[in-house]
């Protein structure tokens, strides 16, 4: 049974995660002018890998069963999400992305009712999802309301959800097992493992004076230190505290914080549906996350152990 001390502090982690991440798309956008997506995320695995590293260097004896798992959630979480979210973003629009993005929490919930014991889903959370949803639409739209349909992009954007969605039952089935530190700096090595073949492959040249450039170092530090070390850091500890269903509700609030950031750094247009977009994604997190005894149907439970 968590305390309420403990899952406040989850909600923190989460809340500030969530607000960094939102605010490393301004990053990305600074790097991606000069780099591939495989060189951006290289680069930020690499430092997040080094920081991981300095804050945890402890070597743990793991057989290959434990390896396999630190595997999958690279793959899941890092590799296939980033490369999947990068490529549709090149051919569909920034709106049909984030949109199809946020289906991650909803995906999360439903995997985490078949697949957890201690997660299942009630009318509260699909409520609360619906209303969120529709506020990342407005946030996203921010009131320019254009939809097209790209079947490749689309499917790319929802793919990005689904491995999300895989990544955060995986973590929730294991992250109790070991320090926090440890399992993302093992999670980001095979990252690593897993990129670098595609990089090779990818064969695009590497702009090496570019990195020296003051506005790009920071934003790949800023992406390697927080985005891709000590933010996955914290996503953990907050699944450990609060849980996948109620930490994966937070998704829904990083339309939103890109927005704002965008505003002020980019001085991007906030308008009254963007406005209207974040007080529906506010209800809808909080709706979610609200404790009820009317529960769904029960559907029929799959464990994997």
């Amino acid at each position: 049974m968590k305390t309420t001390s403990e899952k406040l502090i989850g909600h923190i982690l989460a809340t500030v995660t969530i607000i960094i991440w939102g605010t490393t798309f301004i990053a990305s956008k600074l790097l991606l002018e000069e780099f591939t997506p495989l060189q951006v995320m290289i680069m930020r695995f690499i430092i997040a890998y080094i920081t991981l590293f300095i804050l945890n260097h402890k070597i743990q004896k793991t057989t290959w069963k434990e390896e396999l798992v630190f595997l999958s959630l690279a793959i899941t979480g890092t590799t296939i999400y980033f490369l999947c979210e990068n490529q549709a973003l090149t051919i569909t629009l920034v709106s049909n992305v984030s949109i199809l993005l946020s289906v991650a929490p909803l995906l999360t919930a439903i995997l985490a009712h078949f697949y957890t014991k201690d997660e299942k889903v009630n009318n509260k959370v699909i409520l609360g999802s619906m209303i969120a949803f529709i506020g990342v639409a407005f946030v996203v739209f921010n009131g320019t309301v254009v939809l097209q349909l790209n079947p490749l992009g689309d499917i790319l954007s929802f793919g990005a959800a689904l491995s999300w969605a895989i990544y955060s039952v995986i973590l929730k089935k294991n992250v109790k097992q070991y320090d926090s530190v440890y399992l993302t700096r093992k999670v980001v090595f095979y990252s690593l493992i897993t990129t670098f073949p595609l990089l090779f492959l990818e064969g695009a040249p590497f702009p090496f004076k570019q990195i020296t450039t003051p506005s790009f170092l920071f934003s790949l530090i800023f992406l390697g230190v927080l985005g891709s070390g000590i933010c996955y850091v914290a996503w953990n500890i907050a699944t450990k505290k609060i849980g996948i269903i109620t930490t994966n509700n937070y998704i829904y609030v990083n339309p939103f914080v890109t927005m704002i950031a965008a505003g002020i750094i980019l001085d991007e247009k906030i308008t009254i549906m963007g406005i209207l977009g974040a007080l529906f994604i506010l209800v809808g997190v909080i709706v979610a996350g609200m404790k009820g005894n009317i529960k769904v149907e029960k559907l029929n439970k799959v464990e994997l152990d």
